[in-house]
């Protein structure tokens, strides 16, 4: 059952440890399954393309699932994609959940597969995509990244699904926050929405439909370029999950 609009959950978060395993999938992962409507065993496809399909991470992943009774499939693509049809593995699940990394690696090899396009219909077709940092990124029209190197760099050829520019790891990162703001101010990003950690940004379409977070006291920001040049930054409350600690 597709959500009942095009729906995107941009996160700093979605992992924590687990009980009963070693990581656990926390309630930013829990909500997106929820904004997906389905009234069965949910049905998740992890890609970790940004961190180059780490097979063990990929086991520990498989664990979170089976201690949250959800059914996880992987899409690897290193060294070749691990199954015919990407396509159809997409648009057979409730929600795809794209892990961290470098997102400029993310996105050449998503290109050189024609996933770029492969997300554009899996979106529209009301399959929930999500995940985390790079994860994050991805979707929007760019960001910052330590793809290039320690120093922080701008992205800038995102999927951009999402017409705005992403902020992950605002709180936890000092060099995050000054660099959003002089690319919004240069114009070399648009309206940027951030998250600290713990916190995601839910949209609905190509619109922000509400910020929400799975730790106490963190934040979301929304930073456009004022009249005079400089760029403006406006905290967003996020809504406390379910689960949030």
């Amino acid at each position: 059952m597709p959500a009942d609009a095009p729906t995107i959950v941009a996160t700093s978060g979605g992992m924590r440890p687990g009980h009963r395993s070693r990581v656990a999938f926390a309630p930013l992962v829990e909500h997106a399954v929820e904004l997906s409507g389905t009234a069965r065993r949910p049905r998740l496809v992890h890609l970790g393309t940004a961190s180059g399909d780490q097979r063990w991470w990929n086991a520990e992943l498989d664990e979170a699932a089976a201690v949250a009774g959800w059914d996880l499939r992987h899409l690897n693509l290193f060294t070749m994609p691990s199954v015919d049809a990407p396509e159809e593995l997409l648009l057979d699940v409730d929600v795809v959940w794209v892990g961290g990394g470098s997102v400029v690696n993310l996105l050449a090899v998503w290109r050189a597969h024609g996933l770029d396009e492969v997300f554009r219909r899996v979106w529209q077709a009301g399959v929930v995509l999500g995940g985390v940092s790079a994860g994050s990124i991805c979707w929007h029209v760019g960001g910052t990244t330590d793809s290039f190197g320690p120093s922080l760099r701008p992205v800038t050829n995102g999927l951009a699904l999402l017409p705005h520019g992403n902020g992950v790891h605002y709180d936890s990162e000092a060099e995050r926050r000054p660099l959003v703001h002089r690319l919004v101010a240069e114009g070399v990003l648009p309206t940027t929405h951030c998250t600290d950690d713990g916190v995601g940004l839910v949209y609905r379409g190509t619109e922000l439909a509400e910020a929400v977070s799975e730790v106490r006291g963190k934040g979301a920001y929304t930073v456009t370029r004022g009249a005079d040049g400089a760029a403006v930054e406006e905290r967003l409350e996020p809504r406390l999950l379910p689960g949030a600690r």
